[in-house]
């Protein structure tokens, strides 16, 4: 089976890495400023390709890693886009954490163009798409995803079927809000906790003892008490990105967003403060006090 692989970033070079390694495919990958650094990826017999046309024609399955709604949509539908070169019968895996209305429109065109669409979004963190052990949550035609288990099998611990085309992409939403709203929540009253001269390590062993403890408190601790912010290397602007998409699903289907609307503030305000690059853990010194 011949892979394409469209987005090596910070997740996608860790998809691409485990497919060489764990797999035994052939891989393609798009040549991308955004990619990062391809030498371990072309070690293993990854093989650049200038447009993500040529990535397409030259693989049986795709892999699209980018960073969301976007940027799926323009590569697969561009002038050099993936349906310009699409085999019949290729299978598109979208890895992006997307809009599910996006998500069906897309999945719709690769149809019509031959071939069969996946929407599978990750969850966990770089260093488990570097080990092969993420987690992916897929919608879409159960008989596809079988076909297509030996390459997710190279990258990931657990692959859930969770219903049909969009599914994914939705559930993805769900997870990623609660996770992003505990962050922002956590890092809120740590800030609190610091400006009023608490004892940091009191304050992650109170909560880690009570109500607090959790993943979210796992991957801020170190940053609340060694101001070590590599617990989860995410971006606030892309925190932002999947709470706005978030906002965007409910507000389609009618839901209430009223604790999302306080957290999507709460991380634009961080961003438009010039701190979009920042990682989440480093909430928690964007939201002490100016005085302090």
């Amino acid at each position: 089976m011949k892979v394409g692989i469209i987005g090596v970033g910070l997740m996608g070079h860790g998809i691409a890495r485990n497919v060489l390694k764990r797999g035994r495919f052939t891989l393609s990958f798009l040549d991308h400023p955004g990619n990062q650094p391809v030498d371990e990826i072309r070690a293993l017999g990854g093989t650049a390709c200038q447009t993500a046309r040529e990535v397409a024609a030259s693989s049986d399955v795709i892999i699209l890693c980018v960073t969301g709604s976007p940027q799926v949509e323009a590569v697969l539908t561009g002038e050099n886009g993936v349906l310009k070169g699409l085999a019949r019968g290729a299978v598109i895996i979208d890895c992006s954490t997307a809009l599910p209305a996006s998500t069906l429109a897309m999945a719709e065109k690769v149809k019509a163009a031959g071939g069969a669409f996946l929407d599978a979004p990750m969850t966990r963190t770089a260093q488990h798409a570097h080990e092969g052990k993420l987690n992916l949550l897929v919608g879409g035609d159960k008989a596809v995803l079988d076909s297509v288990e030996p390459v997710l099998a190279s990258f990931t611990q657990n692959v859930m079927h969770v219903g049909p085309l969009s599914s994914g992409h939705r559930l993805k939403l769900l997870h990623n809000y609660v996770s992003i709203g505990f962050m922002t929540l956590l890092a809120e009253a740590a800030a609190q906790s610091a400006d009023a001269g608490v004892d940091p390590n009191a304050f992650v062993e109170v909560l880690a003892a009570g109500g607090g403890a959790g993943v979210a408190l796992d991957r801020l601790a170190p940053f609340i008490t060694e101001g070590n912010r590599d617990g989860i290397p995410f971006a606030v602007a892309n925190a932002l990105k999947d709470i706005s998409y978030y906002h965007d699903m409910s507000e389609a289907s009618g839901a209430r967003t009223r604790i999302a609307d306080g957290v999507r503030a709460a991380l634009a305000e961080a961003v438009e403060g010039g701190n979009g690059d920042a990682y989440v853990p480093e909430l928690v010194r964007l939201f002490r006090r100016r005085d302090v």
